[in-house]
């Protein structure tokens, strides 16, 4: 073996857990051939009898090494003329061994001499740049960054990236090894300088794998029982009225509700919000707000100003940081109704379609566990279904239901149009099957964009039941694949509110 052989290579360090499950010949050889198969360059192999055993199945370079633990040296990898040379008889092209500077069997060069004796290459595993420039003056043909971090006090997370540099400045021959657990970590090695890197825990410790993936997801969930804990101040302002509701783990356990002075503005809005909430003050340690309209990173446009007008791009979220004096995030009002929906309501854990009919018609959409932000789910203005004349939600909405009531003579909001539509009275029955069919055939157009699991209908009590009932009644004839499957919202007016707190206790 040359030197080049190895160069710009991934090595990959098969050492089994000693006394682990897989610390047997068939599984070090195994993982030895699945890391050649994937693209591995080179192997590190420990013991004698695992060298051998890889050798008679691989052609790569094998760096290999003896750990032994010794009374009287804490030096473990090669301590022994003997094993150096035991290596190399066993199939070794590299033997790699403790090149630091503690008391040791057997020194430096009497190691490099041996191994050289043997017509193979020899590899310093150092902790310190002072450890390399002794072990190439003796002859060491790579220096590793092995033993950083290994020599006392508490051991490190990050690879030493700083040695690597540093050593390439005495030789081109660095080989990085040590913590580098992660794709990044290894391309960082080879920014540093690294003529080859060398990955083991990572690819090979199953255990070792496990017990860092056990301990991150125990954290995660520590923190999300934390969260949980917490009491939010979550606030859906609407195009009529505001609530507010301290929420704590998915339920409400106070709430007040505020009209919306319409043409006061977001300035007045907040500040009212905040007088009235003032002596919840103590009680909550997150803002989350629920708003018809726009969200992008906390600022708030209108999209529809018929529904509720807002400055554009207004900074929602930093203002109510400042005003309430605790961390406040922003969505819009339907999107966190699906999150709300998604995980504390009607929601069967798959994908999820929310769309709700009230004063307008607004939408949110849960894909694979997060709810989707910005434009996503605002059906309510879409014009396709109206030739362009106007959006969706002006032809079919609680609002669009009561103007077409005064139209048709009779001054009623929708609540009291759905009370003569279920007496029977034509006019009514008209106007909430055309709202009803237009708010199916958007229905199917949705399943048919993103087919979800489910869409969920909710909206505002002025839309009575067997609103959902006759929706479905427009849909019976459309081949069971291509149906949407609706269900009735389950949190109701609360989904906001409670879909917005959840998503302030993860931070937003």
């Amino acid at each position: 073996m040359q030197r080049e052989d190895i160069r710009n290579g991934l090595i990959v360090s098969c050492q089994p857990v000693p006394a682990g499950p897989m610390d047997k010949a068939e599984f070090v050889t195994g993982f030895a051939k699945a890391a050649l198969d994937a693209g591995a360059r080179a192997l590190r192999i420990e013991s004698v009898a695992y060298v051998g055993a890889v050798r008679s199945a691989v052609a790569a370079p094998i760096i290999g090494i003896v750990k032994r633990d010794l009374s009287d040296s804490p030096v473990r990898i090669t301590p022994y003329v003997s094993d150096a040379e035991a290596l190399a008889d066993a199939g070794a092209d590299v033997v790699a061994f403790d090149a630091t500077d503690r008391m040791r069997p057997a020194g430096v060069e009497d190691l490099v001499r041996a191994v050289k004796a043997k017509g193979k290459l020899a590899m310093a595993d150092c902790s310190s740049l002072k450890d390399a420039e002794r072990a190439l003056a003796a002859g060491a043909d790579f220096v590793g960054t092995t033993l950083s971090g290994y020599v006392g006090g508490p051991e490190p997370v990050d690879p030493d990236i700083d040695l690597i540099a540093a050593m390439r400045k005495l030789t081109p021959y660095v080989i990085a090894e040590g913590r580098i657990r992660s794709p990044e970590q290894a391309a960082a090695a080879v920014r540093a300088g690294a003529y080859a890197v060398v990955v083991g825990s990572a690819i090979t410790r199953t255990e070792h794998v496990t017990s860092w993936f056990h301990e991150a997801l125990a954290k995660a969930y520590g923190k999300a029982e934390e969260r949980a804990a917490e009491t939010v101040l979550a606030i859906d302002i609407g195009g009529t009225k505001t609530m507010a509701a301290l929420v704590k783990g998915g339920a409400i356990i106070d709430e007040i509700l505020v009209p919306t002075a319409r043409a006061a503005g977001p300035d007045s809005w907040l500040a009212a919000i905040a007088d009235k909430t003032g002596h919840w003050r103590d009680r909550y340690v997150r803002v989350g707000f629920a708003v018809t309209g726009l969200v992008q990173d906390g600022r708030w446009s209108a999209l529809n100003p018929a529904t509720l007008g807002i400055p554009d791009d207004y900074p929602l979220a930093e203002r109510a940081t400042r005003l309430f004096g605790k961390p406040a995030i922003a969505m819009n009002d339907a999107q966190a109704a699906a999150w709300g929906e998604s995980k504390f309501g009607a929601g069967s854990g798959g994908n999820l379609v929310f769309l709700t009919i009230s004063t307008g018609i607004g939408g949110g959409i849960v894909i694979d566990g997060r709810p989707l932000s910005g434009l996503a789910g605002h059906f309510g203005l879409i014009r396709g279904p109206s030739q362009g004349r106007s959006p969706l939600e002006d032809e079919t909405s609680g609002r669009w239901i009561a103007a077409e009531a005064l139209k048709a003579g009779h001054e009623a909001n929708a609540a009291e149009v759905f009370e003569k539509a279920r007496q029977g009275e034509p006019w009514a029955r008209a106007i909430v099957s055309q709202s009803t069919l237009r708010a199916a055939t958007l229905c199917r157009d949705i399943q048919l964009m993103l087919d979800p699991d489910q869409i969920v209908i909710g909206g505002g009590i002025e839309l009575a039941a067997g609103y959902i009932d006759e929706m479905r009644d427009h849909l019976k004839d459309i081949a069971p694949r291509l149906a949407p499957h609706l269900l009735a919202a389950k949190l109701g007016s609360r989904a906001g509110i409670i879909g917005v707190a959840d998503l302030a206790g993860e931070g937003g």
